[in-house]
This record gives C-alpha cells, structure tokens and sequence, in this order.
C-alpha cells in the first residue's frame, strides 16, 4: 500500500511520469513492539493455494526489510555503537529506569562522536521526549534543548526518577508487610482492631476492611 501510495504521489506531484519510470524502492518496516513479528514478508506468500505454473509470473510481489529491534540484544547494540543502535537500546530498556539511564548515556556519546552531531542531536531530542512522555516517566524535556549540552540537566532528572521509584517500592513492600501481621493477628483473634491498627501502623479503616475480608 506504502509503495504504490508512493508511486501514486510521484506521479500527481509531476515528480515523474510513467513514460521516464518510476525510481527504485528499499521498503523498510521498523517494529518495536513486544510481540514477536509474525506478519509475512512479501505479499506473494499469502497467495493459497500455490496458483499454477501459468499463473505465479501474475501473482504480485511486494516484499519489504525488517528491522525488528526486540531481536537485538543488548550487548550487540553496544558493540553497533551508532545513535541508531542507541535508540533501539532506549526502547528496549524502557521499563527499567536503571538501564534507561544507561541506555540513554551510550546514545548521547554515539551522537557526540558523530560527524552530523547537531542535526542528530536536534532530532534524537525531540524524540526522547516524546518516547519519554508516552511511557509517562514524569521526565520532562521541555527545558533540555540538546541531549549532547543538556546531558547533566537530564541525568539529574532520570536520577530523580529513579530513586523516586525505589522509594515507592520500598514503601509498597512495607505496607504489604503491614497487611500480612495485621491478617495474621486478626486470626489469631487476641487483638482488638484498634489495638492491631497501633501495632502495624495500618489505618484503622484498612484493619477493619481486612477483617470483613476474613472467614468466620
């Protein structure tokens, strides 16, 4: 559909005409989703069934390249060192924050050492704060205008974040504590409600919501 929209466009924008030819085309797909790619890669394979000798050189071939990134690894796009390969690495570490941090210096040294380092810089900017504000990381970029010369504002705020985030899950993890003593002395059933809310520290709406939870 790409390809012949394509085409189509040439033609209508007086780019080409059908008599000059139409030019050659690298038909690239970029996938980063979570799911394996299973999509065939030419449209010729989802002909069934195989038509007859006669009819194959009539049959449409429109194939395309993969890029896949969840295929790379880690340690392969580091060896890539490229600001492409680096943002493969932003997009595959994004649910870790650590790793984004990591992930997002190796970007920022690919695109230093890289002869088109402003325009890149520019584009690779806008990008990552965009990707960051879809996965609602609480990273703001609307004051980093450069990763290259705002790197020090962005670390500060993926630093931030970060201990943010292992603050909460040290918190999540003590209030599950909580509720498991309060769960096991209301069993017990030798504590008042009030008396198990001053002992685990729970409120005392909690105790008692974990109390109509118990079997009698």
């Amino acid at each position: 559909h790409y390809v012949a929209c394509f085409y189509d466009h040439l033609i209508k924008t007086k780019v080409t005409t059908a008599r000059k030819g139409m030019p050659p085309i690298f038909p690239v797909v970029l996938y980063s989703g979570s799911r394996r790619w299973t999509a065939r890669e030419d449209i010729y394979r989802m002909i069934r069934p195989e038509p007859p000798g006669f009819l194959c050189v009539y049959q449409p071939h429109l194939r395309y390249y993969l890029v896949d990134e969840s295929r790379f690894s880690e340690e392969e796009l580091a060896r890539r060192d490229t600001p492409l390969s680096g943002v493969f690495g932003v997009e595959n570490a994004s649910k870790d924050l650590q790793a984004l941090q990591l992930a997002i210096d190796r970007l920022v040294a690919s695109i230093r050492a890289h002869p088109e380092k402003s325009r890149l810089d520019e584009v690779i900017t806008r990008w990552l704060n965009r990707h960051l504000k879809r996965l609602e990381a609480g990273v703001e970029l609307d004051r980093v205008n450069s990763l290259v010369e705002d790197k020090a504002m962005l670390a500060e705020n993926l630093e931030t974040l970060v201990e943010r985030e292992r603050q909460k899950s040290r918190q999540e993890g003590r209030q599950e504590g909580q509720r498991l003593t309060a769960i096991n002395l209301l069993k017990l059933g030798m504590l008042t409600e009030e008396q198990i809310s001053q002992t685990t520290g729970l409120p005392l709406a909690e105790v008692k919501a974990l109390q109509s939870g118990q079997p009698h």
